[in-house]
């Protein structure tokens, strides 16, 4: 029996620990890493097992992701992506274009966040589309890319579908793109998040799913009930507990063995170091249980029949939670391991920086509580990314 997805991921975390500062300066992963990942199966973690897939419980794919960021913050973001993109596509198409897309260990989705530039006009048999999308996280180690479009009729006006606007995710070969490499940032580099461009593509309509429209789901087991939003949060936040965990732990062996220039004991003798390890433990580990029990919340709603908007708002709140308490452990771990951070040589300096990015993804961003908050109160709210 093949162990599981968590398991396999622990045991990947030596090659990518030792590749972590190659997959920084190449701004990719390595054909090594590549490869480890692709025969250990971690790309089709949600995929239906129709479909060859694994169709894990999210608290074990969340708990898979924290294990392959602990190891590289890169490669646990595009495990994550990659998953999430394959498994939300593939429960709003038809079975047979989901099977020749997603058919094997290789498989892989990558593409950019939406924007209000890109165009997709309705034609018989599927859409035209043009645009430019950036944030392609790990599109460099996929044979398949896709972008976000609202979608238009021929004369311009909006194309209704199930009584709204249509909007519609159009999955394409990478080779129809024209890719840009200019994925130059602080962290994360290793997921080489470039931009691309397609210019009047055909795509059919077996290939543009609304992925997250009840109306429109193939896939009926309860994982495919939890909107592609909250998964992807569900996922990123176990990258950034992956990370924050694997700095507390490097900080908590450097304590064992430095004495601070301003200190006059070392640091494992120091109270106020004993204090804050404590501290950041208990902060992590808070977080990390908060965000398992709302998921398992979620799922046991989608057995159930439904997940509720109450438990949507309890798991968009967990995981919003988890990766600002993640950040706020990552920068006390730099913060406290002094000038052995910033050292290039030292195991803190890229490992923030990838925590630094990583919380400026819009899955941590503070407008969640703001809504949450307005959730529990009761007054007027509109609900979003749930």
């Amino acid at each position: 029996m093949l162990p599981s997805a968590s398991a396999r991921a622990r045991a990947l975390q030596p090659i990518l620990d030792v590749a972590g500062p190659e997959i920084d300066r190449l701004h990719q992963l390595t054909p090594e890493v590549a490869d480890a990942l692709f025969e250990n199966d971690m790309l089709r973690l949600l995929l239906p097992k129709s479909l060859g897939g694994q169709e894990i419980h999210p608290v074990e794919f969340c708990k898979t992701t924290e294990a392959v960021a602990w190891g590289d913050a890169s490669a646990g973001w595009f495990v994550n992506q990659s998953n999430v993109s394959a498994a939300s596509s593939a429960a709003a198409m038809p079975p047979d274009a989901a099977a020749a897309i997603f058919n094997g260990k290789r498989t892989g989705l990558a593409w950019g966040s939406k924007n209000n530039t890109s165009k997709a006009i309705r034609v018989e048999g599927g859409y035209r589309l043009t645009g430019t999308w950036g944030f392609a996280s790990g599109s460099r180690h996929t044979t398949w890319i896709g972008a976000h479009s609202a979608v238009q009729n021929p004369d311009g006006t909006p194309h209704i579908r199930h009584g709204r606007p249509d909007d519609r995710s159009f999955v394409f070969l990478k080779s129809k793109a024209q890719v840009i490499d200019d994925w130059n940032v602080l962290g994360l580099r290793g997921t080489g998040s470039d931009t691309y461009t397609v210019e009047d593509l055909f795509v059919p309509d077996e290939h543009a799913p609304n992925r997250d429209a009840p109306e429109e789901r193939v896939l009926t087991q309860p994982l495919y009930s939890i909107s592609s939003h909250l998964l992807y949060a569900t996922g990123f936040t176990g990258v950034t507990l992956g990370v924050a965990r694997r700095l507390l732990e490097t900080l908590t062996e450097l304590a064992r063995g430095k004495q601070g220039r301003a200190s006059p004991t070392p640091m494992a003798r120091n109270n106020a170091v004993q204090k804050e390890i404590a501290q950041l433990e208990a902060k992590l580990s808070a977080a990390r249980a908060f965000l398992h029990e709302a998921i398992n919340e979620a799922y046991d709603g989608a057995v159930a029949g439904a997940v509720t908007l109450d438990q949507r708002m309890r798991l968009r709140l967990a995981t919003t939670y988890a990766m600002g308490e993640a950040t706020d452990v990552s920068v006390a771990c730099y913060r406290a391991a002094g000038t052995t951070a910033i050292l290039a040589s030292a195991p803190f300096e890229r490992r923030f920086r990838d925590a630094m990015s990583a919380s400026q993804h819009l899955q941590g961003m503070s407008a969640h509580l703001e809504m949450v908050g307005r959730h529990i109160i009761g007054t007027e709210n509109a609900a979003q990314f749930l």
